[in-house]
């Protein structure tokens, strides 16, 4: 790579890690997530800075061209995210769903009791009702 390139990518890296951290600081991103997104970025700024820090990487797992090294570890990288936020979706799926049904079983005991009190009972707001 040239030099330019170099540039190139260390700027990224930098102006990616200053774009997770405004995140971080609006609250729109989860620090959990941060962290691991900005040591994805200084590891992009660090093999910018040093690109020869792949060549005896890429020697010991017997890859002969090193961009190919990169290009493996950001697939298993990107694999695990992938992992991770399915495990995480289903895991709220869950959540919501258990939140969803307790809800209903309140909203029933209350109008119970309500038509025990002999009060009328009242019809549920439009974002009460149920999504289908």
């Amino acid at each position: 790579m040239t030099t330019r390139a170099h540039i190139v990518v260390l700027l990224v890296a930098a102006f990616t890690i200053i774009f997770i951290l405004r995140l971080v600081r609006r609250r729109q991103l989860r620090a959990k997530y941060s962290m691991l997104w900005i040591t994805v970025g200084v590891a992009v700024a660090v093999f910018a800075v040093f690109p020869d820090l792949l060549n005896p990487l890429s020697r010991v797992l017997g890859i002969y061209y090193q961009p190919a090294t990169f290009l493996l570890f950001a697939t298993v990288f990107l694999l695990c995210i992938v992992l991770h936020f399915s495990w995480e979706l289903s895991r709220l799926e869950d959540r919501t769903r258990t939140l969803a049904e307790e809800h209903a079983l309140l909203r029933q005991e209350v109008t119970a009791l309500r038509t025990e009190v002999g009060e009328r009972p009242t019809r549920p707001v439009e974002s009460e009702q149920a999504i289908p």
